[in-house]
């Protein structure tokens, strides 16, 4: 494989990871959207789709550092660890 099929597949990667973002996007705002719905007709109260919106909203969070954020692991890095490795 030469260097320029390999940066290639890495931002065939790094696409795939963005679309993958966005649909997780798209399903959180539709879900969260029908557990507000489900409140709203239930009488309202106490707003308890703030819980599972919260919880998916961590893991959104994190989902996006790490696409949009987190570096990619370069060469000199793979030598250090394989260095330290023996």
């Amino acid at each position: 494989m030469t260097a320029t099929d390999e940066r290639r597949d890495e931002a065939v990667k790094r696409l795939k990871s963005k679309r993958d973002f966005r649909t997780n996007v798209a399903a959180y705002v539709v879900v969260n959207g029908f557990l507000i719905l489900i409140w709203a007709l239930s009488s309202g109260g106490y707003f308890w789709p703030i819980w599972p919106m919260a919880g998916w909203g961590i893991g959104l969070a994190l989902n996006a550092y790490v696409v949009f954020m987190q570096k990619p692991i370069s060469e000199d890095e793979i030598r250090d660890e394989m260095r330290r490795e023996g």
